[in-house]
Order: C-alpha cells, then sequence, then structure tokens
C-alpha cells in the first residue's frame, strides 16, 4: 500500500514539473509579456461627455 501512495507522490510532481516547465517556457517564447496586461478595459462612451 505505501507503494503505491509513493508512487501516485512521485507522478503528481513530475507532474507539477511538467507544468511549471510548460508554463515558463510559454513565457520565455512569448517574450515575458501577460496576456492582456498592456490591453485597455472596457470603456463605455457617454452621450455629451465627447473628449473630441
Amino acid at each position: 500500500m505505501a507503494e503505491q501512495s509513493e508512487t501516485g507522490l512521485k507522478s503528481f510532481l513530475i507532474g507539477a514539473l511538467v507544468v511549471l516547465a510548460a508554463g515558463m517556457g510559454w513565457y520565455i517564447w512569448s517574450g515575458g509579456d501577460v496576456p492582456a496586461k498592456d490591453e485597455p478595459e472596457i470603456q463605455i462612451d457617454l452621450p455629451g461627455k465627447n473628449t473630441n
């Protein structure tokens, strides 16, 4: 029974490392930008408040 929990723990740790490596690879490949970081939020223009 102890062997099964050790195998499960090893599998979990390997899976976590794969996810972290994939995330870091994507972060480096994308240039280190966080998605939607520089995109403006939704803006609603109300009537009578024209800034043009």
